[in-house]
């Protein structure tokens, strides 16, 4: 039998856990004034510290999941298919066109969208661009993902009978919070995205599908921005 009250329980200190961590990063960004002779050496060092930190909290999630007895259905855990792939790689592409257009009309509002942190991640090797685009943004987006949408959405308003509508404006306005470091307007252009994506997930079901537009998302603004394309 479910245990949706210890889950709960679990699912908020890791949320808790998750927006000290956002907060932490935001000093590391504010404390930045310049860049390093060693800029390679503490990219590479925040991105593995960032890859570990958020895979421990998504094992710990997993884990909570598990002893809780929560039905992997509920958070919308399922073996990929082409389908669902090819559903999140057009919606991940989508997003990030919906993304550069909120951040530029914020700006055109006087809002800046700070990009300090993903500048900090940013490699200038290809063995960092290959631990990025393999290892920490795959991890990013699955641990976010069952956290925001599969746990905070799913596993909730399965476990309580609530609306998932309702639970996807709270887990959107959790989201944001989690990206402080981007400055106003990057908390509310990831509010929107995060609402965009919860719809995604209420209306497939499938954290297949969110998780691989997060991670596209995630990727095109590297890629496009950081100095390969």
């Amino acid at each position: 039998m479910a245990r949706w009250a210890a889950f709960s329980g679990l699912v908020a200190l890791i949320l808790l856990l998750l927006l000290s961590l956002s907060y932490a990063s935001r000093s590391v960004v504010s404390e930045e004034d310049e860049p390093a002779p060693s800029h390679n050496l503490s990219t590479g060092l925040l991105l593995v510290n960032v890859a570990f930190s958020q895979g421990i909290l998504g094992v710990f999630l997993l884990l909570a999941a598990w002893i809780s007895q929560i039905p992997w259905a509920a958070l919308g855990v399922h073996l990929p298919d082409a389908a669902t792939i090819g559903l999140g790689l057009v919606l991940g592409t989508v997003l990030f066109g919906g993304n550069q257009l909120g951040a530029w009309t914020m700006r055109r509002f006087g809002f800046d969208h700070e990009n300090d942190l993903r500048a900090l991640l940013a490699p200038t090797t290809t063995r960092g661009w290959l631990l990025l685009l393999l290892g920490v943004l795959p991890i990013i987006a699955g641990f976010e993902e069952l956290l925001f949408r599969g746990a905070l959405v799913g596993a909730l308003s399965a476990g309580y009978a609530v609306s998932p509508w309702v639970l996807a404006v709270f887990s959107s306005f959790a989201f944001a919070l989690g990206h402080g470091a981007q400055g106003l307007a990057g908390v509310v252009v990831t509010g929107l995205v995060g609402f965009v994506l919860a719809a995604a997930f209420i209306a497939t079901g499938s954290l297949v599908v969110v998780v691989v537009a997060h991670y596209v998302v995630n990727a095109l603004e590297f890629v496009v921005h950081e100095g390969i394309l």
